[in-house]
């Protein structure tokens, strides 16, 4: 469909479902997939439009994983109408104060808390049955993202034959580690970006994507953050303090050193992957700006890798492919 034939099927949309006809729609965000957000006020009240083109997104899961979050007491967008087969959600607008700017700005410990302590009730309180399997399969599959998309497409590098069992071995030790945490509801992308300052608890958005998998996996995504980074010792505090909750509520009866290691691998599988997503974001996707966040994820790899005697291998293969090169420019083909 044309772009101005869906703004005018949106706009139509939004009108009727807000009994409005004079009402205007205004650009509120865009994503990494095909959803685009709108704003608009009506009857006193500012909301918020999801359009999810049909074929290139699905907007049930969003609606059946926000239904599940809400009825546990987590902070999602209340849905005033949907319609799934013309892809489009009107919701309530929970602001734009999102977490990454008031992390720069403010108190980490006063939105750190009230996240963890919203990690600890999706695991305590949502369900996870019916979803997808955060299995090996899916998780290798997102790890190869990292050689396609980072070393070939965006490093020119073709990996040998004998560079590819220093991947292989860091692969099954990320694979082992997520595989020996107890599974439970799994956001996903639960970071400052999908994360909204409002009143206790803090308002959380694009879930769609929810799995069952590591425990871990969602703190990780947290604190190990693509956008922003804390001193290790900090991450640590933080860590132990989600731990601790979690073993008092039965989640797990992990020690903190095996649970920092499931932190830390955990952690690993989630950057490597992002290391190739950013990079198809920026070739396949058009959208390079993605590549400004590289240095970032990259350094978590390196570090964190580094500590590890299974990973460091592969972390010495990046460097090389890397060498002295800038992460953030786009290669020609």
């Amino acid at each position: 469909m044309p772009a101005t034939d869906r703004a005018d099927q949106r706009l139509a949309w939004t009108r009727q479902a807000l009994s409005d006809p004079a009402l205007a729609l205004q650009v509120a965000s865009a994503d990494a997939s095909f959803r685009s957000y709108w704003r608009t006020a009506s009857g006193g009240h500012s909301w918020i439009v999801m359009d999810a083109p049909p074929g290139r997104e699905d907007i049930r899961p969003w609606l059946e994983i926000g239904a599940r979050l809400a009825a546990a007491g987590l902070h999602t967008p209340a849905v005033r109408a949907s319609d799934a087969d013309l892809g489009f959600v009107l919701m309530e607008d929970l602001g734009d104060r999102l977490y990454l700017p008031a992390l720069r700005d403010g108190d980490a410990d006063a939105l750190y808390t009230p996240a963890i302590d919203a990690i600890l009730a999706m695991q305590a309180r949502v369900p996870a049955d019916g979803l997808p399997a955060f299995d090996e399969p899916w998780m290798v599959m997102e790890l190869e993202l990292m050689p396609e998309w980072f070393l070939r497409r965006h490093l020119g590098l073709e990996p040998e034959c004998e560079d590819w069992d220093p991947i292989e071995s860091a692969f099954r030790a990320i694979l082992n580690a997520a595989h020996a945490q107890p599974q439970r509801f799994m956001h996903r992308d639960f970071h400052s970006r999908n994360l909204l300052v409002a009143d206790d608890p803090p308002g959380v958005i694009d879930f769609q994507g929810a799995m069952r998998g590591p425990l871990a996996y969602d703190l990780a995504s947290l604190l190990r953050d693509c956008y922003i980074a804390w001193p290790d010792a900090r991450v640590a505090a933080w860590r132990e303090h989600y731990r601790r909750r979690a073993v008092a509520l039965g989640l797990t009866d992990a020690g903190e050193a095996e649970f920092a290691r499931w932190f830390d691998l955990t952690g690993l599988q989630r950057h490597i992957k992002v290391l190739g997503i950013f990079c198809r974001l920026a070739y396949r996707d058009g959208k390079p700006g993605y590549l400004a966040d590289l240095p970032l994820v990259w350094r978590y790899v390196r570090e964190v890798g580094n500590r590890h005697e299974e990973i460091r291998p592969m972390v010495a293969l990046l460097e090389r492919a890397i060498g002295g090169g800038d992460l953030t420019r786009l290669r020609e083909a």
